[in-house]
């Protein structure tokens, strides 16, 4: 396996509520297996499927809705290491390489974390500043720099 194969491709989703522009609310869920950790929803992008089809289907499955349009994408992939504890489980990848989209929850949208396999625990809406201070420690670089490039753009 070469270097680049050793990351596990996957798509990340900054949601803002319906409420955006006018609010700028960013959803965050809680891990079921990691006691006081925040993230965005993400998962991995299936072989052949095309990245914004994997974009919706774990929508869908994480929070029970895909019902969203698309806002910004992060125009190129961004990578993290897992650490180590995380990497045993998930062999052979040693990290993930991440498309990441800022999507807005479209009106009728209802969010359902309780899914056939739920990952996460509970979910809010915080204000951006606040993220960080609740993500995992080896997810905080690559959230900086998505976060300050959607804010550069105008769109946080």
């Amino acid at each position: 396996m070469s270097k680049k194969e050793l990351y596990r491709p996957n798509v990340a989703m900054i949601i803002v509520s319906n409420n955006y522009p006018d609010k700028k609310e960013i959803f965050l869920a809680q891990r079921n297996d990691l006691r006081d950790i925040w993230q965005f929803p993400q998962g991995g992008i299936d072989d052949g499927e095309e990245v914004q089809e994997a974009l919706f289907r774990e929508l869908e499955e994480e929070i029970g809705t895909n019902k969203v349009k698309i806002v910004s994408e992060y125009p190129e992939w961004i990578s993290y290491d897992f650490p180590p504890k995380v990497a045993e489980k998930m062999k052979p990848f040693i990290g993930q390489k991440q498309r990441y989209f800022l999507v807005k929850l479209k009106k009728n949208a209802l969010i359902d974390i309780n899914t056939s396999h739920p990952e996460f625990s509970d979910y809010k809406f915080v204000c951006v500043d606040e993220v960080l201070g609740l993500s995992a420690s080896f997810k905080q670089s690559v959230y900086e720099i998505v976060i300050k490039y959607f804010k550069n753009e105008g769109f946080l």
